[in-house]
């Protein structure tokens, strides 16, 4: 794919950018290297080539799912305004 300074300059207009025509030719040369590495990517052979998602083979160090505080919700419940099978009750506030 090959880009022209007008495309650059249509691209920065809808970016709502204002480029330069010296700006719009040093995007230019860059947008052109990163397309033509992109053309050399793509032309790789990549057939049986298993798909990953992490370059290497790592995983999460995960510990064990162990409750570390007591149960207070007796104690919470207690010095709240309005309580009822264990819940709290606030005022309705939509009509």
């Amino acid at each position: 794919m090959s880009l022209n300074s007008a495309d650059i300059k249509r691209i920065a207009h809808l970016a709502r950018i204002e480029v330069s025509d010296t700006e719009a030719e040093a995007t230019l040369s860059k947008l052109t290297g990163i397309l033509g590495l992109i053309e050399q990517m793509q032309a790789v052979d990549t057939t049986g080539i298993v798909p990953m998602s992490h370059s290497q083979d790592v995983t999460q160090r995960l510990r064990d799912d162990v409750v570390t505080e007591t149960n207070q919700r007796e104690l919470f419940q207690s010095i709240a305004p309005a309580v009822k099978d264990g819940l709290y009750l606030v005022p309705k506030v939509i009509e």
